[in-house]
């Protein structure tokens, strides 16, 4: 049997380019070597090598080759010399193979629709070149990666794709550093930030594991790198409490020594005219206490002493808070909450703090554009049916991605005089109350906090 099917392949092949009565001849030949061979076997085998010659094709030319190959099948059973069985007649058992082999079309071409149809609606872009680098597939997905038409881009060449009237130029720029990564250095992962701030991966699967062809598969990772940041930022307050815990050991109390000494000797520096020294250095040892207290409560906040309360009486007291300071400064802050209150069970003090700081952090912004426009901060509660939101949005001067990257990182501030560490301690507090702090911001535009915090049960 293996001999024959090693025979078979190419004769059905030949037969399916020329279609001339010798190639047809030879299935004559075929089948007078196959005498009390069983039918099924036969069309089995006439299966296999055709689906071989179809794996490569569009479903339509598929179907045409099926077609096509069914006269070779019909002139290779004539020249099978079996028995035919009492109870059917030969008529009946060539009914009977059409059938089977109208059936095994019928699947054939199910399965192949079904999964160019898992291809074409996967969540990542699927491409494929072939091995002259000529583009044979391409899905959904990706043709709305690259804003083309998929019909537009099967066939063409990577330089053909780069010459597209319809892509567009950082589009273009991308594909160039992909090309060089994945064709002349041979990655097998890229990932990159794309339009929209969305992380993507691209990983390739080359010619020698896939007989010649390359596969192309990006995926949008923004999800997972989101949680990797809060991971790392997670880690680094971590760290950040083990190394509060040695501070408060060896620096607070030495300080609290030095304090104690300059009072002592401040009657001495008065005598000799020398007391602003003192008052000086009592200021600065009080700043350094101040800043180690910071440091301290960013690495471990005092756990939340909870208490029932409504958002918009909250937001009401911190408006009132800050509306003053707000005059001061040139700069208008407004309320807005929704006619149906929502409550939470929070630290008042603690969520206040996190509030005051965002507030006070969008007034320092606003002064830097204070000159193109009035400033103004809107604080608004509202809710989303899980969770209570506060949002703090400003017109200042915004920040770049490079900057939102790091805001909740301690230590990190863009301010002269600041700590870097409100917002670390902002995030550490909200964390604890089961909720998260969501920032979006473009430079020259404003910012946007929002706080969300779980609703009373």
């Amino acid at each position: 049997m293996q001999a024959i099917r090693k025979r078979y392949f190419p004769a059905l092949a030949e037969y399916l380019r020329s279609r001339s009565e010798e190639s047809l001849y030879r299935a004559g030949e075929l089948g007078r070597e196959l005498d009390g061979f069983n039918p099924e076997e036969l069309i089995a085998m006439h299966e296999e090598s055709l689906q071989k010659l179809v794996a490569n094709v569009e479903s339509e030319e598929a179907l045409q080759l099926y077609n096509r190959s069914f006269l070779f099948l019909i002139e290779l059973m004539v020249a099978v010399r079996y028995e035919a069985s009492a109870d059917r007649s030969i008529e009946q058992r060539f009914t009977e193979m059409r059938e089977m082999l109208f059936r095994s079309n019928r699947s054939f071409e199910m399965v192949k629709n079904k999964y160019e149809n898992v291809l074409q609606h996967m969540d990542s872009g699927i491409a494929i070149f072939d091995s002259d680098g000529i583009l044979s597939f391409i899905n959904v997905q990706m043709a709305k990666l690259l804003d083309i038409p998929r019909q537009t881009l099967i066939g063409c060449n990577m330089k053909e794709i780069l010459r597209h009237s319809q892509l567009g130029v950082s589009t273009k720029r991308t594909i160039l550093r992909l090309y060089r990564e994945m064709f002349l250095m041979r990655s097998k992962y890229y990932e990159f930030e794309y339009k929209d701030g969305k992380h993507l991966l691209v990983t390739v699967t080359y010619g020698d594991q896939l007989d010649g062809d390359f596969l192309f598969s990006v995926k949008d990772v923004s999800e997972y790198k989101q949680i990797e940041q809060t991971a790392m930022q997670n880690d680094k307050l971590a760290m950040l409490g083990k190394i509060a815990a040695a501070i408060a050991h060896e620096i607070r109390n030495p300080l609290t020594s030095i304090r104690g000494f300059i009072q002592l000797l401040r009657p001495y520096l008065l005598q000799v005219g020398k007391e602003e020294y003192a008052r000086i250095i009592l200021t600065e040892i009080d700043r350094a206490n101040d800043i180690i207290y910071e440091f301290l409560n960013s690495s471990k906040p005092s756990a939340p002493m909870k208490q029932y309360v409504s958002i918009n009486s909250l937001i009401k007291e911190v408006v009132l808070l800050t509306e003053s300071e707000s005059l001061l400064r040139n700069c208008e802050i407004k309320a807005e909450w929704h006619a149906n209150d929502v409550f939470v069970s929070i630290d008042v003090k603690q969520v206040k703090q996190v509030v005051l700081n965002i507030i006070k952090n969008a007034l320092d912004a606003i002064e830097d554009v204070q000159l193109e426009r009035r400033g103004r901060i809107d604080v608004i509660g509202r809710s989303d049916g899980q969770y209570a939101e506060i949002v703090i949005r400003d017109n200042g001067k915004g920040m770049d991605k490079a900057t939102m990257s790091r805001l909740f990182d301690p230590f990190f501030t863009t301010k002269q005089l600041g700590t870097g560490l409100g917002l670390s301690v902002s995030y550490r507090i909200i964390r604890n109350h089961g909720g998260a702090i969501r920032v979006d911001s473009q430079a020259g535009s404003g910012t946007e906090f929002i706080i969300y915090l779980p609703l009373a049960e």
